[in-house]
């Protein structure tokens, strides 16, 4: 009956170790997520062309959100926005790597003493602090004491292991590397957490239970294992989503190959460098140096991984554009969204930004209908129409789209920037859709009456129509390129273009009234389309102010702030 209850002791104790450290893995990687969010997009939108900046970049905001799979989704955007190569990305996507011994390296030390008070701490700041970024400090606190408390829990679990026959056996069977680093592909691949995989290995270590070579083996594993998180998270996302997944796949294999077969010699350097102080748990002796050992040989494969690669980064680029090449244009769905990743609602401040990235590829389209009508609604082609006019609905799609995306992220806690941002947001999706209903609707419909009413526009009408419309495209161009790159000046020489359109539209009124003919009746119709589309585009120019004015009054408001 003892024996039972020892075992029931173990294994609970084990198991429920475990989930304290993956719920406080993934209450402070959410809020750490929350809390730098704005910083980490910056960090990684400054970097440059220089591989070991790009580096450099992918270590910093991976260490500061503990979370790998978050910098992948964030260089995706990028990528598709046209903002980095692939092959630059490559350069971050190996630094996000060393970025993630971050966590092992904090586990080695002599953690659990600090729990209780960690948890204490956090659970204070984040229930009684009235500042929301007090609030994420305080779970920042709270999920890393968590992470402590259940590394203690597994390590005075694991204690009784020592003399446990099956567990005995079975660590015999992992003597092999190979074996070993299958075991730890395979247990991350299912938790779907590198760090707690680590975690546990640096606690067996402590309590002696596996040798440093197996727990090293089984690091590299795990190294591995969490590619299978990449994996999933890209299924059905678009080609460059995959292509990032792949190089990681590919970086962290090749990696574990290279090392499988120097896991000795690792070892040696691990333990020449390493101190030998008491670091987890109850580790003592001979096993005191261990977890400080794994978790400088985890770094030190990480880092010598991408000494080895950075050198190849454009031929990675390369095998994996051509392992994942395009798809055909007509496989693709008009304005089938490509950024709105349910992924990142818990990181608002990459959301946002993702969100404002699918908005730039529907005021591309936009744009595009407004150039498109200009043949379409001068000239006599009802086909030319009908395309116009079908045009509206891949908008109409995204539109719903994007105001769904965003609504999800309203549920999230926001800061009072991040909700200005919002709701910028939402009005220019808006904006954009009224533009194209304007552009398919209502200038489909008034060239459909002038073809009807058998109208005509002189070619000195619609010479000085064409001048208006080049005026209207490029406000709406230069709003659209405000909003995308924050530039104010941008907007406010959007919002200075006024006066100029509106002395446009009154000479084109009054040249063209003062043409018309005495008698002719469909000269007098053609007079009346020609007003009738400049007052619909002139609706068009002033959304286009409109949302000039709104990231003016953004930039204003934060300016204020700071």
């Amino acid at each position: 009956m003892a024996g039972e209850f020892n075992q029931f002791d173990l294994w609970t104790g084990l198991f429920g170790g475990l989930a304290l450290f993956l719920f406080g893995m993934d209450l402070m990687t959410r809020a750490l997520k929350r809390a730098a969010g704005d910083r980490m997009k910056e960090l990684l939108g400054k970097f440059t062309r220089n591989r070991i900046v790009g580096v450099g970049m992918g270590a910093l905001v991976t260490g500061m959100v503990n979370s790998s799979s978050v910098t992948t989704v964030i260089l995706v955007g990028f990528i598709s926005a046209g903002l980095m190569s692939m092959a630059q990305s490559v350069s971050v996507i190996m630094g996000a790597n060393i970025g993630s011994t971050v966590t092992a390296q904090i586990l080695a030390f002599n953690v659990t003493r600090f729990a209780l008070p960690m948890i204490t701490l956090g659970f204070l700041l984040s229930f009684l602090s009235r500042s929301e970024p007090w609030r994420e400090y305080g779970r920042i606190i709270l999920g890393m004491g968590l992470v402590f408390f259940g590394m203690g829990v597994m390590s005075t679990a694991m204690a009784p292991l020592r003399s446990y026959e099956p567990f005995i056996d079975f660590i015999a069977t992992l003597s092999h590397p190979l074996a070993a680093a299958l075991v730890g592909a395979a247990f991350t691949a299912v938790i779907q957490s590198s760090a707690a995989t680590t975690g546990i290995v640096i606690v067996l270590a402590g309590q002696g239970l596996i040798g440093l070579e197996t727990a090293i083996a089984v690091a590299l594993g795990a190294n591995i294992g969490t590619c299978a998180t990449a994996g999933l998270a890209v299924i059905g996302k678009p080609r460059e989503a995959v292509r990032a997944a792949l190089v990681h796949v590919l970086f962290n294999v090749a990696g574990g190959l290279i090392w499988i077969g120097l896991i000795g010699e690792l070892a040696d350097l691990a333990r020449a460098i390493s101190p030998g102080d008491g670091i987890v748990g109850t580790a003592t002796g001979a096993n005191a140096g261990a977890p400080r050992q794994i978790a400088n040989a985890h770094t030190i494969f990480n880092v010598a991984n991408t000494l080895i690669f950075i050198g190849f980064t454009p031929q990675i680029a390369r095998l994996v554009e051509w392992l994942v090449p395009d798809r055909p244009l007509s496989d693709e769905e008009p304005l089938a969204p490509k950024f709105l990743d349910d992924n990142l609602l818990s990181t608002p401040a990459i959301a946002l930004e993702n969100a404002r990235h699918e908005i730039g590829r529907m005021g591309e389209y936009v744009h595009d209908m407004l150039v498109r009508s200009q043949v379409a609604a001068l000239g006599d082609s009802r086909g030319e129409l009908d395309a116009l006019e079908a045009l509206d609905r891949p908008v109409d799609k995204l539109h719903r789209a994007i105001i769904a995306y965003l609504r999800r992220v309203s549920h999230a806690s926001l800061s009072a920037e991040q909700a200005r941002v919002l709701m910028q947001l939402v009005e220019i999706a808006n904006d954009l859709e009224h533009i194209a209903d304007r552009v398919a609707s209502d200038i489909v419909t008034s060239a459909r009456k002038r073809i009807e009413e058998h109208a005509s526009i002189s070619a000195d009408s619609a010479e000085h129509i064409d001048t208006f419309y080049n005026e209207v495209a490029r406000a709406l161009s230069g709003a659209l390129d405000a909003v995308m790159t924050h530039d104010r000046d941008a907007a406010e020489g959007v919002r200075g273009m006024k006066r100029g359109v509106s002395q446009i539209a009154r000479a084109i009124e009054r040249d063209s009234f003062l043409q018309l003919p005495d008698q002719k009746s469909t000269d007098v119709h053609g007079y009346v389309r020609e007003v009738e589309l400049l007052e619909i585009l002139d609706g068009v120019f002033k959304i286009a102010r409109r949302i000039a004015r709104s990231e003016i009054y953004l930039a204003d408001a934060m300016a204020a702030r700071n």
